[in-house]
């Protein structure tokens, strides 16, 4: 198990498990400065939001479980243990947090609500959006994050080196220290393997060294060559090639291809093979980063179907679809930004730019996808609630909207605090999944969710919620926060009879 991995869960565990008390908090909040008696209010938050929770803790379980995918197990150890976290944060969102409210009582209230009912015809209206404004957020958000993504397209990955270390750390100034009386390629020497043609005998080997030994002193950004001896049979012959600068660097990674590529004048049975920490570095990243297309498209074709089940929409899970893919983009631009090209350096703790960290990508992929599905969950449900209840829909985003946002604002704030602790970690590792998270989750919440979405919702009117005859009495009712439950409800009903009475004196 890597040293990030616990980290990784610990992260996971902390925000979500916060952010799913949270949840179930803020509706039992609300109940009962609406009148509900407390046992019944805790039952009530526990059905709804508490569904809620479990859904989308377990739209966050299954992205993590799928890092399993790529095909490098610590990427999917990590997935796991993260997984198993979250997991863990839902059963006591849905248990152990009921008990404490009811161990809390009207004490979750602040002290001149605790007597105080608010009745739903008190609440002050929200304040329609116009057309212009919904065109204007949706050309302006889009903007910001597709300038924000721009970086994206330069990214590089690789795994960080002593050089990316805190400068207090031992480890950057062993590097240092190398780097400064050896030279840099010191840092990550490679091992070469020569295949020798058959049948080679010892007289044979010192002319094949030499041969090899040239061809590769040949090559750009080689610093030194040295044979390192050959096998008992005489098939192989190793040499360590130290390369002119660090194990993280293009160049270094340039070489590595070259090498691969080598051929030796003359002898066209030598093939050779290179090994070492710094190229093992390499092939794992550039196996993550060709992995990373097909766990994206996994990840975007299950979004679709989770949201389609949920919301009975075909426009809603693409707009939601959308949103993501924004989200994540702008993670990847500012990550890049920050940690490869060095922007901000100072302020994040960046003093030696490298590659992005290479299962960063694939981290945040499945981090945001879950994370991103909840906002969307608490915030849009909201609307089709009001939506099927007879609200226009132009009107019943506005609606949604007001009800979702205080919850998803402090879930963000939150999420945001925790991840944005882990960016000043002594681990280099940590320090850019924690911005990663960070960033990603302020982008998607504030600027997607909230203004994007919205935006486009009001643009589609009714035909958002528009779905084919023939897939509505194919999909299950999935009821995802306990709309029949609450619609059952006896105090709703005499709420409903309030508003009438409001509305016709």
């Amino acid at each position: 198990m890597l040293s990030v991995t616990p980290v990784l869960g610990l992260m996971l565990g902390l925000a979500v498990g916060i952010d799913y008390s949270l949840f179930i908090l803020n509706r039992h909040r609300r109940q009962l400065r609406e009148g509900l008696e407390l046992h019944e209010s805790i039952g009530l938050a526990t059905g709804t939001s508490g569904n809620a929770v479990v859904f989308a803790g377990l739209t966050v379980v299954i992205a993590l479980l799928a890092l399993n995918v790529t095909g490098i197990g610590f990427l999917g150890l990590m997935g796991t243990v993260a997984a198993a976290c979250v997991a863990i944060a839902v059963l006591v969102a849905v248990t152990f947090m009921p008990a404490l409210l009811g161990l809390a009582g009207r004490r979750v209230l602040p002290r001149p609500l605790r007597e105080r009912t608010v009745r739903p015809h008190e609440r002050r209206p929200a304040r329609a959006m116009s057309t212009g404004a919904a065109v204007v957020s949706l050309v302006a958000g889009v903007a910001a994050l597709v300038v924000v993504a721009l970086p994206a397209l330069g990214m590089r990955l690789g795994l960080p080196d002593g050089s990316s270390e805190p400068q207090d750390s031992t480890q950057y100034q062993a590097y240092s220290v190398v780097e400064d009386k050896f030279g840099a390629g010191q840092n990550g020497p490679l091992l070469v393997i020569a295949e020798l043609p058959e049948r080679t005998q010892e007289a044979d080997v010192p002319a094949l060294q030499v041969a090899v030994g040239k061809e590769i002193v040949a090559l750009d950004d080689v610093e030194a060559v040295a044979p390192v001896g050959t096998s008992e049979d005489l098939s192989l012959a190793a040499f360590q090639v130290v390369p002119t600068e660090g194990p993280s660097t293009e160049s270094t990674e340039e070489l590595v291809y070259a090498l691969r590529d080598l051929t030796v004048d003359g002898e066209p049975d030598v093939h050779l093979a290179v090994a070492g920490a710094a190229s093992g570095n390499i092939d794992i990243s550039e196996k993550l980063s060709d992995a990373l297309p097909a766990y994206l498209g996994l990840v975007i074709g299950l979004s679709l179907i989770i949201l389609v089940l949920v919301f009975r929409s075909i426009l809603v899970p693409v707009i939601a679809t959308g949103g993501f893919i924004l989200s994540v983009f702008a993670a990847f631009g500012g990550v890049t930004a920050i940690y490869q090209w060095g922007w901000l350096g100072d302020i994040f703790g960046v003093h030696t730019p490298g590659p992005v960290l290479s299962f960063l990508p694939t981290i945040l992929i499945g981090v945001l996808f879950g994370l991103a599905m909840d906002y969307q969950l608490f915030l849009v449900s909201g609307m089709r609630e009001a939506y099927v209840h007879g609200t226009p829909a132009r009107e019943a985003v506005i609606e949604g909207r007001r009800a979702g946002r205080a919850v998803v604002t402090a879930a963000a704030i939150i999420m945001i605090s925790v991840f944005g602790g882990f960016m000043f970690s002594h681990m280099a590792m940590i320090r850019p999944i924690g911005f990663g998270l960070a960033f990603g989750v302020l982008v998607d919440a504030f600027l997607v969710r909230m203004l994007i979405v919205p935006a486009l919702m009001h643009l589609a009117g009714d035909k958002a919620w528009w779905l084919p005859g023939w897939l509505d009495r194919l999909l299950p009712n999935v009821d995802v926060e306990g709309a029949a439950l609450e619609r059952r409800h006896h105090v709703h009903e005499d709420e409903r009879q309030e508003v009438g009475s409001a509305v016709g004196s």
